[in-house]
């Protein structure tokens, strides 16, 4: 499916045991999974999940969000540093992340508290961006969406082009 891609742009053919974010929902979608998701902070294990939820959005790599249970609350701290609306998901919450040496990233996670009805079952799962952290799925290591705006999770099995890049804002 094409939508608004910019001249000489194509959605990527995916191969066997990929997906197409264009083939995505919009509204976006939440689904859960039983991959292992893992979030650190430098050498610090911040997050380890074999029960995360992903958001699903047209042009977007999945958003990946990890059940608190499964979040080392000694790792984190609520942030006053910003907020954010989402128009899927509601008000987000941000997270300080607390590595081992006591170093501190600002606003590292968030979380949406009291999210909207679809997406009533991630209520206080926290999601991370492997542009600031290293977040592996099922043992790859997830590159970062790129315009740093997004904190979608790239691993091989999804395929583009991805929102984020040069000439997407209107995507």
């Amino acid at each position: 499916m094409k939508r608004n891609l910019p001249p000489g742009v194509e959605p990527e053919t995916p191969g066997p045991g990929q997906e197409s974010v264009w083939d995505y929902p919009r509204p976006p979608l939440l689904e859960s999974s039983t991959k292992r998701a893992v979030v650190r902070f430098g050498e610090s294990v911040v997050a380890d999940s074999r029960g995360p939820w992903r958001v699903l959005e047209t042009s977007h790599p999945p958003t990946w969000y990890i059940p608190r249970s499964d979040v080392d609350s000694s790792r984190i701290r609520r942030s006053a540093a910003r907020s954010t609306m989402c128009e899927w998901k509601g008000a987000a919450t941000y997270w300080d992340i607390v590595g081992d040496d006591g170093s501190v990233l600002e606003a590292g996670g968030w979380s949406y508290e009291s999210p909207t009805a679809p997406f009533r079952d991630i209520a206080g799962a926290l999601s991370f961006s492997p542009a600031q952290l290293t977040c592996e799925l099922a043992g790859e290591t997830a590159l970062a969406q790129e315009g740093g705006f997004y904190a979608g999770w790239i691993t091989s099995d999804v395929v583009g082009p991805f929102k984020g890049i040069p000439g997407s804002w209107g995507w």
